[in-house]
């Protein structure tokens, strides 16, 4: 059995842009802030989990993904990356290539859904899968074979851990954000039910079927509005079906690997040394803790 690391890069590479001051550059004077940290956070990732297996996921776009297509709201109150950091990206991916981590993006499947389709074949494979982000909707992969680990908090997650930062089990997290939706994405959820409502009646009910399955019982409950809640359920049904889907992880995403191709091997210095050049990471080289034959 393997323990196969599956990051999920973005989240990392805003932290790092927004962390660290924009005066550090390229010699072309260009930011290279968000590449810097990020770097700083794979080779700690590195020298402190010694992975054997392990792969990187970006998101390529905001608006092409299969979601667009079912709501084109989704994501659209987003505002688009800072040209700064923009160009950065493509430097981050090339970074992870030349460190020896296969990279992975897809413009219509995101990263959360390239990690779920992994994180489901290495499991089904009896492997180990942790995954790496600090983002609540991949909570929804937890399992027995599956860790929640946000590197930057040291934070990890097994199904209890899930539940008691969300209040609701890994499997109903996508019920969850069907009910409360999730106003960073644009999922719209049902109007009127928030968080504390939405663990409530999951609580109550296993999940979004069952509550549908029987409003009368949740007109019933002993919370607070009972008969005003079932009503906007009611109201809300298209929506809340719509929601769940938008936040359920994809497990059938184009992305084909396996232990072979995920296999860490070290940083290749072939790609390393060019790139270090063109950003100014001279120094940075000897932090590196293994390198290809």
């Amino acid at each position: 059995m393997r323990t196969v690391h599956l990051i999920d890069s973005l989240p990392y590479v805003f932290r790092a842009y927004y962390s660290i001051p924009a005066s550090m550059t390229d010699p072309e004077g260009r930011p290279v802030n968000a590449v810097y940290g990020f770097c700083g956070m794979l080779l700690r990732y590195l020298a402190e989990e010694q992975p054997t297996h392990i792969a990187l996921t970006f998101d390529e776009s905001l608006d092409t993904s299969f979601r667009n297509d079912a709501y084109p709201a989704y994501k659209s109150s987003r505002e688009p990356a800072p040209p700064e950091l923009v160009h950065q990206i493509q430097a981050c991916v090339d970074l992870g290539r030349a460190l020896g981590m296969p990279t992975y993006a897809d413009d219509r499947y995101e990263a959360d859904d390239l990690i779920g389709t992994l994180a489901a074949k290495f499991t089904k494979g009896g492997h180990r899968c942790v995954v790496v982000t600090n983002d609540k909707d991949l909570g929804q992969l937890v399992n027995d074979q599956v860790e929640f680990y946000d590197f930057a908090k040291g934070d990890r997650r097994d199904a209890a851990g899930v539940r008691a930062k969300l209040g609701v089990w890994p499997h109903q997290v996508p019920d969850f954000l069907g009910l409360a939706g999730d106003a960073v994405d644009d999922i719209p959820g049902v109007a009127g039910v928030g968080a504390k409502t939405a663990v409530a009646l999951l609580e109550a009910f296993d999940d979004l079927d069952a509550i549908y399955a029987d409003l009368g019982a949740v007109a019933a409950m002993s919370i607070r509005g009972a008969k005003s809640v079932a009503a906007k359920l009611e109201a809300g049904r298209e929506l809340a079906f719509l929601s769940r889907d938008l936040a359920t992880i994809a497990r059938d995403a184009p992305v084909a690997a396996g232990l072979r191709e995920l296999a860490y091997r070290g940083a290749d210095a072939a790609l390393i040394d060019p790139l270090f050049e063109r950003l100014g990471f001279g120094r940075v080289r000897d932090r590196i803790g293994r390198w290809q034959p």
